[in-house]
């Protein structure tokens, strides 16, 4: 299933994939990775502004997060189904106390250094 394709595939005989193939294997490598290591893993879906694209924010049941862009809402909700987490629209949801509750104590360690 074509997650992150914009355009159709090349050709078979073309010489090489679109530039941007690695950077979208590497974003499905990452949030893949993420699922795996993490526990209690869900998706929130980060709508298109004028100045960023859709974003897809997983966030583990501690509160680690880990955001990356996608081509749009549906593309990312394939990648959640096909990782088996929930997802859920940040526009309607907000964000958890428990990613806010992480950042806090990530400032606080930085600045006790």
């Amino acid at each position: 299933m074509p997650l992150f394709r914009r355009r159709p595939p090349a050709p078979a005989d073309s010489p090489a994939a679109p530039p941007d193939a690695d950077a979208r294997r590497a974003t499905r490598a990452h949030l893949t990775e993420f699922v795996r290591t993490r526990v209690g893993v869900e998706a929130y879906l980060e709508p298109a502004t004028r100045f960023q694209q859709t974003t897809v924010l997983l966030i583990a049941t501690t509160g680690e997060w880990t955001r990356r862009r996608v081509p749009d809402a549906r593309s990312a909700r394939d990648l959640a189904q096909e990782l088996g987490i929930p997802v859920y629209d940040v526009q309607f949801t907000g964000y958890p106390q428990r990613m806010r509750d992480w950042n806090s104590r990530q400032r606080a360690r930085a600045r006790g250094r």
